[in-house]
């Protein structure tokens, strides 16, 4: 009998030897050197905890709330795509796991992101997620070098047409090539929220000057995200800038994050820097590859069971009890020496 993973890495280690190369690293990779993909992760490890003690824990309670629905845990499944390339059942096996979120692009024919907003409010979503920061694709070295094969995406079947026939490169980036619009601009948040009562939730923000736009627009939510490092290299990791985000939203719209989370104690330290909720891509993606819908089960099990721990351990009893004061940053240590 062979042992069960304990941690994320372990799930990692059984995706990459189950799944082709190819496959493996097209989940797995970044953009350019991937600097910014080993940072998402490092910069969680620079963030020390601060626990409190003699508080009685014998009660942990990890529920929050987002846009008025109650989530039994504030970890979430991240937008991310192809799934069958990790399981015959892909995305509906991970949606069975869990609530899983979706996600937006907006293509260069407007009528089909309409189509796929019409659709989403037919099928009860309770959100659109915009991903913002794609008008092109970044430079995927790994996919380019492995000449990734685009698979069939069926809920673009009878929308989208797209030649990717034999060339250098990767099929997703004729596929982006044709589809992606570098012309989106703040001016389609208005097309989108014309077109839609549901909220909007903006993927892709790393600045406070972005964060600050995004509420003037009247978003509903924010996700600080990289695009897992996929996009632009040597933007900043995730968890650096979301102090700032969340400080220049001052409490106007829930803020997110993703990128790099690995452990309960990510999660933890996320939320103690002002994050409503955390969203868990690849992690999802090393469980599907490895168990099916059992492992994208145990990945989210391990990662709240790492956060409930990770609670009481640092003496709190509730997310709202998560404070600033139960981290300390880098930049707090370089300030405490001044």
């Amino acid at each position: 009998m062979e042992d069960e993973p304990v941690n994320i890495r372990e799930y990692e280690e059984i995706a990459k030897q189950v799944l082709p190369k190819m496959i493996f690293d097209f989940y797995n990779g970044g953009a350019g050197d991937e600097y910014t993909l080993r940072e998402n992760m490092e910069a969680y490890k620079r963030i020390m905890l601060r626990p409190r003690i003699l508080v009685d824990v014998s009660r942990i309670d990890m529920s929050t709330t987002l846009l008025g629905y109650k989530m039994q845990s504030p970890i979430m499944v991240a937008p991310t795509g192809m799934h069958k390339y990790a399981h015959p059942e892909g995305e509906v096996a991970t949606a069975r796991a869990a609530a899983a979120c979706n996600t937006l692009m907006v293509y260069q024919k407007r009528e089909v992101s309409a189509t796929l907003v019409r659709r989403a409010e037919e099928y009860g979503f309770k959100a659109i997620v915009l991903t913002v920061d794609t008008p092109r694709l970044g430079r995927r070295e790994k996919d380019i070098k492995n000449k990734f094969i685009l698979p069939q995406l069926s809920n673009l079947e009878g929308l989208v047409s797209v030649d990717v026939g034999p060339k250098r490169g990767s099929d997703l980036e004729a596929f982006a090539s044709q589809t992606l619009d570098p012309s989106l601009c703040w001016n389609d948040i208005e097309w989108l929220r014309s077109i839609t009562s549901l909220p909007i939730i903006l993927k892709g923000i790393v600045t406070a000057e972005d964060a600050i736009k995004a509420v003037e627009m009247g978003v509903s939510g924010i996700v600080v995200s990289n695009h897992g490092a996929r996009q632009l290299d040597y933007s900043p990791a995730t968890i650096f800038v979301l102090e700032e985000v969340v400080k220049a939203v001052s409490g106007a719209v829930p803020v997110l994050i993703d990128g790099g989370i690995r452990r309960g104690t990510d999660v933890f330290k996320a939320l103690a820097l002002g994050a409503k909720a955390v969203l868990v891509g690849r992690p999802i993606l090393f469980g599907l590859a490895a168990k099916g819908e059992k492992g994208v089960k145990s990945v989210l099990k391990m990662l709240q069971g790492e956060l409930e721990l990770t609670m009481a351990l640092c003496g709190t009893t509730s997310i709202n009890e998560i404070t600033r004061k139960h981290v300390q940053t880098e930049g707090d240590r370089i300030r405490s020496l001044l």
